[in-house]
């Protein structure tokens, strides 16, 4: 392989896959039935009690923030390259609440990053320091219901000078974390000059949750699931913020959202290859122990194609996202953006396929809560449209491949 692991990547790696064999899968079980017992309390937006367990054992191990590669070195936590980071967000994605057990967790990478990037120095201490420890969690507000945010030149959101503050009006949705009690900070995507140039309209600022201003309105539901911290739609009326607050000068927000979701887009794809093998060992299992027809279902030459195709797939689509995080560390997230949109594409489909089919093998109890298998087809179908839909990602490739064979091509 052109592109190999560091030694201290390998030792993560390791160090990673320990931890998950000792603490997240024996008390995966715990974990959910203390979930479904806060749920039952009406409590679906808090956190098991066995997350702080986690937690502190992740530290122990300097299992923390292993997902920042440029932070500031005197930050808490293991600085890895997206190349060695790839297998350990892999190993992540197998269960879904271990990211958050190691502070690797979506939406705060994102917001992390950027806030370390472009945050004032008061930004940093109140809200990065104390994501940088998990002492809280964030969101990301920049989808709204009105308008196809996936073109960020249609964002409403007001973002308007003053004085010595902004001031917020707007609404947003799937601002996925926001109802979890550990939510303190937001980070919004806005608009500060509409008659600018496309991409210098926008402006991103942080605004405390507790913010005067903002209230709540719809949660989606995911396909039924209720997701902990929701996605709900906030509401932000007059909602004031002082200028400090902004993130990089106002009409920096379509750039930083793009250096933001770079490095989200691959840190996803990696997560659902984990997700992928879990599905693709549920598969396996159910195959084995299953007997239809006088044989097990694991003899159906049919099912073993499944299976085949599957490790074929998932192997091809791991290769592919490597090739992508050794881009990124070589060249940069900006250079390497074709490729970025190609395993966005790529990785989510072939995950969606290998979970289907492994609902398949189940039968009925496939596509019930006695099996992870429908809730990570969820998860996955979402990826599908969450940081920029499928068909967004294959405009931008197609756009990218005419250019080598006409510079000056435009669509309009």
């Amino acid at each position: 392989m052109a592109h190999a692991y560091t030694d201290k990547g390998l030792e993560m790696q390791e160090a990673v896959k320990s931890f998950m064999d000792d603490h997240i899968y024996p008390n995966e079980e715990e974990y959910n039935e203390q979930y479904e017992e806060l749920v039952a309390a009406g409590q679906v937006h808090a956190t098991p009690a066995i997350m702080e367990k986690l937690k502190a054992a992740a530290r122990e191990r300097g299992l923390w923030n292993l997902f920042i590669p440029h932070l500031d070195p005197q930050a808490p936590g293991t600085k890895l390259s997206n190349l060695d980071y790839s297998p350990i967000s892999e190993e992540l994605g197998k269960v879904s609440f271990s990211s958050e057990a190691l502070n690797c967790a979506a939406p705060d990478t994102g917001n992390m990053e950027i806030l370390n990037l472009y945050g004032s120095e008061r930004v940093k201490q109140q809200y990065l320091a104390p994501l940088l420890e998990g002492e809280f969690r964030s969101t990301f507000s920049m989808t709204e219901p009105e308008v196809a945010s996936s073109d960020a030149s249609n964002i409403r959101l007001r973002i308007d000078k003053d004085g010595d503050e902004y001031v917020l009006n707007g609404r947003k949705w799937f601002s996925s974390n926001a109802l979890r009690p550990e939510c303190k900070v937001l980070i919004v995507m806005g608009k500060n000059d509409p008659d600018g140039p496309r991409h210098r309209q926008q402006s991103m600022i942080v605004v405390p949750r507790d913010a005067e201003g903002i209230t709540v309105e719809r949660d989606p539901l995911v396909f039924g699931y209720h997701h902990r911290g929701g996605h709900p739609e906030l509401v932000y009326e007059n909602v004031r913020v002082p200028e400090d607050h902004i993130l990089g000068g106002e009409g920096e927000g379509f750039a930083i959202s793009q250096a933001r979701l770079g490095p989200g887009r691959i840190h996803h794809c990696m997560r659902s290859i984990g997700v992928a093998e879990r599905a693709l060992e549920y598969m396996c299992k159910r195959a084995l122990e299953r007997h239809t027809f006088g044989k097990s279902v694991a003899q159906q030459g049919l099912i073993q194609d499944w299976i085949a195709e599957a490790r074929i797939e998932i192997d091809q689509a791991r290769e592919y996202v490597l090739h992508v995080a050794h881009l990124m560390d070589t060249i940069g997230n900006k250079a390497a953006a074709q490729e970025i949109s190609g395993i966005k594409v790529v990785v989510p489909n072939m995950a969606l396929k290998i979970i289907d089919r492994a609902i398949q093998v189940h039968g009925a109890g496939g596509v019930t809560q006695f099996f992870p298998l429908a809730e990570m087809y969820a998860q996955m179908r979402t990826l599908r449209i969450a940081d920029g839909p499928d068909e967004v990602h294959k405009m931008t490739i197609a756009r990218r491949e005419l250019r080598r064979h006409d510079p000056d091509f435009r669509m309009s």
